[in-house]
């Protein structure tokens, strides 16, 4: 059966699924799938990240010692000591976080989910970046919310920018502060501490998703917005881009009157997050092991970030900008006015090159001369040869 088959069924979908679309990455990447094509597309972890013996010996230790509870049905919440692993974590800076605020999800990704139906009806006024993360916008649009984008700049989302016009009758402000995706930038310490104080007056939460946060090169990670304001920021993390995607475990931190409606939410997805990845995640986290193993990953992804900047300047002409990631997996490029990149996609997929357009990243107004590289999977050789073919094709069009 075709594609255009699997659209016209014949059953009534709801109003929901019928306004459902696919994300442009994941269109994307099954043109990647193919072995000649030079892929920044994917925001995917680099697998030489994964610690696959690490895993083998925590499987394979629960297994043993603990395998009827790892297999068996568990709390909505999650495992227990996995829940304190991560209260103690981010109980820093004077911060006080207790693991029944603790919501362990599968992966982040269901985590705005979740959100999404606690907290948005249709045409309420949702809180965004400009750009902001795809998966955020895709999650809550099922619930068809009225999106209001927050003016940014180059260091991410301006908190004077939120008057009491732009924020009447929000109900929750989304961002990414740490090397966000897909832009790479990293919201400043002042500017953390203004959207902290936001959130105390604030009537709806402020949600900070921070999967890339330990991804800093320098590693010195910026306080968080929940260290500084610790009942009214809800943490969004994950386990993905630290140890390994496939595990799908993440998590929520949110004040209890929140996370017990989050609870309810998840009970009615899925009971729980799977018993046996969430005891291995903690298996393997328990003893201190990101503390030895974050700095590999900060080591790897700074290089390949070195090599991708080291080629926008040899190849990209005149009129062509990005910005200089400090951290994480993402350079955001801005192209003169008349060039869609979603045509120039076509194009270099033609020259056997990926890359994910800029305009579905906006809630409105999308910004089409933009673009997204990834460069944590690509090898430098690989890395230039597909930012040289870029290049080319961009200053045939300029």
């Amino acid at each position: 059966m075709n594609q255009a088959e699997l659209r016209a069924t014949p059953w009534q979908l709801s109003e929901r699924a019928r306004k459902l679309t696919s994300s442009a990455i994941r269109e994307i990447l099954k043109v990647t799938e193919r072995p000649e094509v030079i892929s920044f597309a994917g925001g995917l972890p680099s697998p030489a990240t994964f610690p696959v013996e690490e895993m083998r010996r925590a499987s394979e230790h629960i297994l043993r010692d603990h395998p009827a509870a790892a297999l068996q049905y568990s709390a909505t919440e999650g495992f227990m000591p996995l829940r304190e692993w991560v209260a103690a974590r981010y109980s820093v800076g004077g911060a006080h976080i207790r693991a029944s605020q603790v919501l362990i999800t599968t992966g982040s990704q269901q985590a705005l989910d979740l959100l999404g139906k606690v907290l948005v009806d249709p045409s309420s006024r949702v809180l965004v970046e400009t750009p902001t993360y795809l998966g955020a916008l895709q999650s809550f649009s099922l619930f068809e919310p009225n999106y209001v984008q927050v003016p940014t700049d180059e260091h991410g989302l301006i908190p004077e920018k939120l008057d009491a016009q732009l924020i009447d009758g929000a109900r929750l402000l989304y961002a990414q502060p740490n090397f966000q995706n897909p832009t790479g930038r990293r919201l400043p310490l002042e500017r953390r501490r203004a959207l902290a104080e936001f959130a105390q007056k604030a009537a709806f939460p402020v949600i900070e998703d921070d999967p890339y946060g330990a991804l800093d090169y320098a590693g010195a990670p910026l306080p968080t917005m929940l260290s500084m304001a610790p009942d009214h920021i809800v943490h969004l993390g994950s386990f993905s881009k630290v140890l390994a995607p496939g595990l799908r475990v993440g998590y929520i931190i949110a004040p209890e009157e929140l996370h017990f409606k989050l609870v309810q939410a998840k009970q009615a997805t899925d009971l729980h997050t799977p018993s046996l990845t969430q005891r291995i995640v903690h298996e393997v986290v328990k003893d201190g092991f990101l503390d030895k193993h974050v700095p590999t990953i900060r080591a790897l992804y700074r290089d390949q970030c070195a090599a991708m900047l080291a080629a926008l300047e040899h190849h990209m002409p005149a009129g062509v900008e990005w910005n200089r990631p400090e951290g994480g997996m993402f350079v955001w490029v801005t192209l003169p006015k008349h060039i869609d990149t979603m045509k120039l996609l076509e194009a270099a997929i033609a020259e056997h090159v990926a890359f994910v357009p800029g305009g579905p990243f906006f809630a409105n107004d999308p910004e089409h001369n933009t673009l997204r590289l990834s460069f944590v999977t690509v090898p430098p050789a690989k890395i230039n040869e597909g930012v040289a073919k870029l290049g080319a094709l961009i200053r045939a069009r300029l």
